[in-house]
């Protein structure tokens, strides 16, 4: 069974005052929750097990998902009431809400995009971890070698580099945006028990790149919104309907 995680449980600062009064993944766009649009394509795209992180006004996406009938699929939900763990402590806490034995492709939920997220899952094969990206120009860029693993990251702006490998040489690396959709197997949950309550996922990546496979998936085309702010909700209504 396809299965998948959605980061639901983020404050939603940058959409203030309407997350005075909800959570981030119930404003709507299109006429529905941005949950909804992000469980809506997982199911079209065959995925059948999806796991929802909740932390603020949490109650809320919990009633929404159950007066729903969940939209048709197994929906899971990992509380973190108690407590934020970012993405990566999100994910670890997650873990037993999985099956073991398949990927999970994970998603923001404030994210929409053109991307075929069946092809994507195809697309991770026997990578440890597959990262979308894209040639999108941002100031934050993740850094991969001849053969896309990845090496480290670098902000462009300030020349901070973070990586494993101590004599990485930035400028013979491909740099790439990330989308914020990526493909995790299980098997790497053995290398987050290291890993304090609370982390990020990509720092989590950036630090055992060396040991496992993570490796960046490049869509020439691709079309994503970042709908975390308030500016961008008119957008998002127009790139909906394109």
């Amino acid at each position: 069974m396809k299965q998948a995680m959605i980061f639901a449980a983020g404050l939603g600062t940058r959409l203030k005052p309407l997350t005075d009064t909800m959570p981030k993944a119930l404003v709507r766009v299109g006429g529905k929750p941005l949950v909804e649009h992000v469980v809506d394509k997982l199911k079209a795209s065959g995925f059948g097990r999806i796991v929802v992180n909740v932390h603020h006004f949490a109650p809320q996406v919990v009633d929404y998902l159950q007066e729903n009938g969940n939209f048709g699929v197994d929906i899971l939900v990992s509380d973190e009431s108690a407590m934020l763990l970012d993405t990566g402590g999100g994910l670890k806490k997650a873990e037993p809400l999985f099956l073991p034995d398949a990927p999970v492709l994970i998603h923001n939920v404030d994210i929409l995009s053109n991307v075929d997220l069946g092809w994507l899952y195809g697309e991770h094969g026997a990578n440890d971890a597959t990262l979308l990206v894209s040639e999108r120009k941002t100031k934050r860029y993740l850094l991969f070698d001849d053969g896309m693993r990845l090496m480290g990251w670098t902000n462009v702006e300030t020349g901070e580099v973070k990586s494993p490998y101590s004599d990485l040489d930035v400028n013979a690396c491909k740099m790439y945006a990330f989308s914020g959709i990526h493909v995790f197997s299980p098997r790497l949950f053995t290398l987050m028990a290291a890993f304090p309550e609370k982390f990020g996922i990509i720092d989590f990546y950036l630090k055992i790149c060396d040991k496992a496979v993570v490796k960046a998936c490049v869509k020439t085309d691709l079309r994503l919104l970042d709908v975390g702010k308030l500016g961008t909700l008119a957008e998002a209504e127009s790139f909906l309907k394109e």
